[in-house]
């Protein structure tokens, strides 16, 4: 039996593998033996005819992709590279990454070709949150477990359908709930997750920075501030309480959507919670204000003391397997290595732990910058930047204009293939070995349960061929995964409160590692005087508005039983499949209106594309507001390009739109 770690979202789920057949490790923490319907398929996507098997290679994606060898398509990139200034290049990472993986990508390109343009998709999905979490602890940080929940009073879940997104977790919540736990959802949609909910509050899309001032100001006036806590652990806290004076308590009242009474029965259960947790993911962070959202949010619990407490504090959950783990090694373009910045001091660490001269001293571009940068040279790594970037028409028209666009993928049937030059062939989850950290810190061992197939490679062995191939043989010698972590852990020490040094590759093979624990047990933060920042924000209204002509905001999200496109889990031979991949939620009220009945396919359109979908037509959203699954391929056609200025992540969730429809049902 080979114990091992799920590869799909943050949970990171313990897996046994015996015989063939994959069942849920009763001994891990993280979910105590259960899965979900796409960790128990997850063998399914190692064996699939859609597996990408042999270097492709292409002059124009005119042209049909010929098999070619390593050789010729490594040469082919190095050459490149070589003739290439390094602001031309870029690296597009994935959160599906290993740690180790993500490690080498980050070395070769910001300490060895010398370009910072190394980001991830994580810049999608997480980005404001770990900018928020930088403003207002000084690092990037989250301050809560998912074992919290069982010490904890009041669970609120803002912009997070847990029941989908996070299963095996939201099953311990359920847990907890039964030992008296109490639970808020807040969502424009009534999702699965509301089903649980003690009170559940329909928001109107993009007022969540009103709602969260509108606690703190009652916080405020109601005595309700850990005066202590603040004093001793706090910056700004007069300068914000001024700020609250003057704030338009019925005006963002009524920008919320909620009525008077609904706020009333909110508070009520949240002054009488000695413990609070608040969990959010993608509802709040995928928007122009996504930073300020989170801050926001953050307020509260460092108004309350709320924070470093066993069952307390702002909980981010992360969406993807390694998100957390890619922002450890300096994944994202904003950062350099082991949480450290582009300062002078940090890089001249950095330079001379990896004994290089080679580090730019600026920012790179970010996932959401780099097609309008006029590169020269990307490669992508584990994702899928034509269907995922918003605003699609454009993205196709710029990713075009690239003379060289690698995909590294363990699959062939991404959209991203069909604007690629070369695609190289990745080993996909089974077929490697590596860690990865889930969305409360805990770092676990991928074990390799099978063979890697004839021609895949596992991606830090992809970069280490480009690295050979540029000169870097002496720099890049590793000969397994377990030696690239044992640099990484020694990189660590740079920044001691990534204690990842405290463990080890052979103890993780036993059992998950928590890093950062200690920061809880301190109470300090991690500014210059040790205390966390309190920022007063304001609803900007930024987001695109519904109009005459597009009178619908459109809420994307994820299903339960479908990752992203659906590249693994939609499948022939997957165990379970309950809701499809195409269909979009439209208030019965709308769609009265608009003569729509439940299956009709109707046409979705915004001032940027159009696509056709299927209606569900529900009580379960908001009039004028309609939800579309991200599994829909053709989503982004739809969504604005809107990006939050400081995370530069976009505005996912606040497009407007209009529908037709197209054919009745009947």
């Amino acid at each position: 039996m080979i114990k091992s770690v799920c590869g799909y979202c943050g949970v990171g789920c313990g897996l046994e593998f015996e015989e063939n057949k994959l069942l849920g490790d009763v001994t891990y923490p993280t979910n105590e033996g259960k899965l979900c319907s796409k960790g128990i398929s997850e063998l399914v996507s190692i064996q699939t005819p859609t597996r990408l098997l042999r270097p492709h290679k292409r002059d124009s994606i005119k042209d049909e992709y010929k098999v070619t060898s390593w050789e010729d398509a490594i040469s082919t990139i190095a050459n490149k590279i070589q003739e290439t200034s390094k602001e031309k290049i870029g690296f597009y990472l994935s959160g599906q990454l290993l740690t180790e993986d993500y490690y080498i990508a980050n070395k070769l390109g910001k300490g060895f070709i010398g370009t910072n343009n190394v980001d991830t998709n994580s810049r999608t999905c997480m980005s404001s949150a770990v900018v928020a979490q930088k403003k207002a602890f000084g690092i990037d940080y989250v301050p809560v477990r998912m074992e919290d929940i069982h010490k904890s009073d009041l669970l609120i879940l803002t912009g997070a359908n847990t029941a989908e997104a996070h299963v095996v977790f939201h099953n311990r919540i359920k847990k907890a709930k039964k030992e008296g736990l109490k639970i808020i959802v807040i969502d424009p949609r009534f999702t699965d997750t509301a089903k649980i909910a003690d009170l559940y509050l329909p928001i109107k899309a993009n007022s969540d920075i009103d709602f969260f001032n509108l606690i703190s100001k009652r916080i405020i006036d109601e005595g309700l501030v850990d005066e202590e806590f603040v004093l001793n652990h706090v910056n700004n806290y007069e300068l914000l309480k001024n700020k609250f004076k003057r704030i338009p308590v019925t005006k963002m009242l009524k920008r919320t959507g909620l009525s008077k009474e609904q706020f009333e029965q909110f508070w009520d259960i949240y002054k009488n919670s000695e413990n609070i947790i608040t969990a959010w993911t993608m509802g709040l962070n995928q928007s122009s204000q996504g930073v300020d959202k989170n801050l926001a949010l953050i307020n509260t619990h460092l108004l309350n003391g709320k924070i470093f407490k066993i069952g307390n504090g702002p909980f981010s959950l992360t969406g993807q397997p390694n998100a957390m783990g890619g922002r450890e090694v300096g994944g994202l373009s904003t950062m350099l290595a082991v949480h450290l910045g582009f300062d002078k001091e940090s890089i001249k660490k950095v330079s001379k732990f990896w004994n290089t001269n080679k580090i730019d001293k600026k920012e790179g571009l970010t996932a959401t910058q780099m097609l309008e940068a006029n590169l020269d040279v990307l490669i992508i790594c584990h994702t899928d930047p034509v269907y995922h970037l918003p605003n699609r028409n454009k993205v196709e028209k710029l990713i075009q204009k690239i003379p060289l666009v690698v995909e590294i993928n363990a699959y062939e049937n991404s959209e991203t293939s069909n604007f690629a030059h070369i695609k190289l062939p990745a080993a996909p989850w089974g077929e490697k070995e590596g860690t990865q950290t889930n969305l409360d810190r805990t770092i676990t061992k991928q074990e390799k349960l099978t063979r890697t197939s004839i021609d895949c490679k596992a991606d830090w062995e992809i970069f280490q061929l480009i690295a050979f191939e540029l000169g870097f043989e002496k720099e890049f010698d590793y000969k397994k995964s377990e030696d690239i972590f044992k640099e990484f852990q020694e990189m660590t020490k740079l920044n001691p409160h990534l204690n990842i040094y405290d463990t080890s590759y052979s103890q993780l093979k036993e059992e998950p590692f928590i890093w950062g624990e200690e920061i809880r047990e301190k109470k300090e933060f991690f500014t210059s005087n040790k205390k966390a920042n309190l920022h007063f924000v304001q609803n900007k209204l930024l987001s695109e508005k519904a109009n005459l002509k597009y009178p619908f905001i459109l809420l994307t999200g994820r299903t339960r039983d479908q990752w992203h496109t659906g590249t693994k889990t939609n499948l022939p031979r997957t165990l379970l499949k309950f809701k499809e991949l195409n269909f979009c939620e439209i208030n019965t009220k709308n769609a009265k209106d608009l003569n729509i009945k439940d299956g009709d396919l109707i046409k979705i359109s915004s001032i940027r594309g159009e696509i056709e979908s299927k209606a569900l037509v529900s009580d379960n959203i908001r009039v004028d507001t309609i939800f579309l699954p991200v599994s829909h391929r053709g989503i982004n056609y739809l969504t604005n390009d809107l990006l939050d200025k400081e995370s530069f992540q976009p505005d996912y969730n606040h497009s407007a739109v209009k529908i037709e429809l197209l054919k009745n049902q009947s």
